[in-house]
């Protein structure tokens, strides 16, 4: 700079005050709940369902109501068995309890031998599908075994227990595991490679690696042969009563048949029917819930 230059003083500009941009954000829209739509949907649910049902009822009637007809109708049903639909839990001491006492009865009997079961399935399932040569030389004679009726079980298992209560759980268990090997051992074996070089890289032991990457990879085929297990456990505790005696929901069966109740008979199948629908149904619903709905339905 010239050194006869005067340098000026520099005047402060003035502050002006900038307005910080505003950016209003749309506002998330409410979920608002469809009254209409829920019940539209219930109703698609409910409904056809209420609907064969009412007119299987009629055609039963129908054929039913004439004199010289071997099978009760809808009312008579009704008119002979209605306490047992009416109140399920009655307890008049001796043995004479409601249906529901003895499904109860039948149920507790059934949660200890497929309980027994799943844990033992799965196990021995997931050892099968880490070897090539035991699912080979196994799942001959699993597929062998699992044919075999249940109560083709019950006589060695009587043998063996002298009991009629250990007896039918064993026949429950032997009925019912199969399926849960046979599934688990196709499970494990389908577990993608890359789980397991994560595992390697980890160095994950044994227990970890069951517990952390096999049986979560494996969940939606041992939750479908859990599912086929407990439908066969409920034939098979039904199958087992029947010959065993006791309070169950089977031997209330071949007790009304032998008193030629044949109403009494027609309201237990509707319990057996029902029972099994919702035993299913339970077991679907936690392996959608664990399997984060993978499942197979």
């Amino acid at each position: 700079m010239p050194a006869n230059v005067q340098r000026l003083p520099t005047a402060a500009l003035p502050e002006t005050s900038v307005p910080a941009a505003v950016v209003s954000l749309p506002k998330r829209p409410r979920r608002t709940r469809s009254w209409g739509k829920t019940a539209a949907q219930i109703a698609s649910n409910v409904v056809p369902p209420l609907v064969v049902f009412a007119l299987l009822l009629v055609v039963w009637q129908i054929l039913c109501s004439s004199p010289g007809a071997s099978l009760p109708s809808p009312s008579q049903v009704w008119s002979d068995a209605g306490e047992l639909i009416v109140s399920p839990f009655f307890d008049y001491g001796q043995g004479d309890i409601g249906l529901g006492l003895r499904v109860l009865t039948s149920l507790q009997r059934v949660a200890i031998g497929f309980g027994i079961a799943a844990v033992v399935g799965v196990a021995i399932g997931a050892v099968i599908g880490q070897s090539v040569w035991a699912m080979r030389g196994l799942d001959p004679i699993f597929q062998i075994l699992r044919t075999v009726p249940p109560l083709a079980w019950l006589p060695l298992s009587l043998a063996a227990f002298m009991d009629s209560a250990p007896s039918a759980i064993f026949v429950i268990f032997i009925t019912s595991v199969w399926p849960v090997i046979i599934n688990t051992a196709v499970g494990v074996r389908n577990i993608p490679q890359d789980y397991r070089n994560v595992a390697e890289i980890l160095q994950l032991n044994p227990a970890e690696f069951f517990f952390k990457i096999m049986i979560p990879a494996a969940a939606p085929y041992i939750f479908t042969g859990l599912k086929i297990g407990v439908g066969l456990s409920w034939l098979a505790i039904v199958a087992a009563e029947m010959l065993t005696g006791g309070v169950g929901i089977g031997f209330f069966i071949w007790d009304a048949w032998n008193s030629s109740r044949l109403s009494d008979i027609i309201v237990a199948l509707a319990y057996i029917g029902l029972v099994g629908f919702m035993l299913d149904r339970l077991v679907s619903a936690i392996g959608a819930f664990v399997t984060r709905g993978t499942a197979a339905n």
